[in-house]
């Protein structure tokens, strides 16, 4: 197996050194859910080992079940042994819910996807078996790891999408870990100053004491609530705005009064 050339230049990120491995495979819309699973965190590399159904990448099953990864799915490559499979690979880790007497290192997702993300020049392949017998023996010698996800002991078998799901998840977290923090979902404003904020504060004072609701020589516990209340919410600037209209429009009303 060939490991990449290393050089000066920012080494790959996982998205592109991870290939999903699918071994004899037997319903199409298993593959077109792992297609499904692959592209919403990031990947594409999908390699299929004997897939039960013939020209399964273009079955309607499956691109029904790829939804809108059919990209994934059709690019996918089918072959005919594991060893195929991995060429190109430096490391690679196989996926299962049974003990092995003999069986690599075993490692949990999280490890397995830190690993993959750590190594940064690291060409690497997880490997899934079919739904009806998971994967032989044989096949989990050529890996260099075995994963295991600690599901119910009562049933933990996973469907074959879901695993590629929870493993894809963690290596997009180990990979971009912060960055994921700063996805904004939603609106999300910018934080009011202390300035902008005592400016509110100073203005919808003025407007509680013009409808008599705050007495200015009585204040009490009034205001340092009111400012325990502003600060526990993390005002933003359009919400500074927003009460800062309230207590203009309660002055205006006063005044024409």
């Amino acid at each position: 197996m060939n490991s990449p050339k290393s050089d000066n230049s920012t080494p790959p990120p996982v998205f592109q050194r991870l290939r999903f491995v699918l071994v004899e495979t037997y319903h199409p819309g298993n593959i077109g859910a792992v297609a499904r699973a692959m592209k919403t965190m990031g990947f594409s590399d999908l390699v299929l080992v004997n897939p039960h159904q013939e020209d399964v990448v273009r079955h309607e099953e499956a691109l029904a079940f790829a939804s809108s990864a059919d990209d994934v799915l059709t690019n996918a490559r089918v072959v005919s042994s594991l060893d195929e499979a991995l060429e190109g690979c430096d490391f690679a880790a196989a996926l299962s819910a049974r003990p092995r007497v003999f069986s690599p290192p075993i490692l949990t997702a999280r490890e397995a996807a830190n690993r993959l993300v750590g190594e940064t020049t690291l060409r690497a392949a997880l490997v899934f078996g079919s739904e009806r017998y998971g994967l032989p023996n044989d096949a989990i010698e050529k890996c260099h790891a075995l994963i295991n996800i600690p599901a119910n002991p009562e049933y933990a078998s996973l469907n074959i999408a879901q695993a590629v799901q929870l493993l894809a998840y963690e290596c997009r977290l180990a990979e971009l870990g912060d960055q994921l923090n700063e996805t904004e979902i939603g609106f999300q404003g910018k934080p009011a100053t202390v300035d902008q904020i005592e400016g509110m504060m100073e203005h919808f004072m003025e407007a509680l004491v013009a409808i008599n609701y705050l007495d200015p020589n009585n204040p009490k516990t009034l205001t340092p609530r009111l400012r325990r209340l502003f600060a526990r919410n993390g005002l933003e600037v359009e919400e500074i705005n927003i009460l800062r209209g309230i207590a203009k429009q309660i002055l205006w009303k006063m005044e024409k009064k």
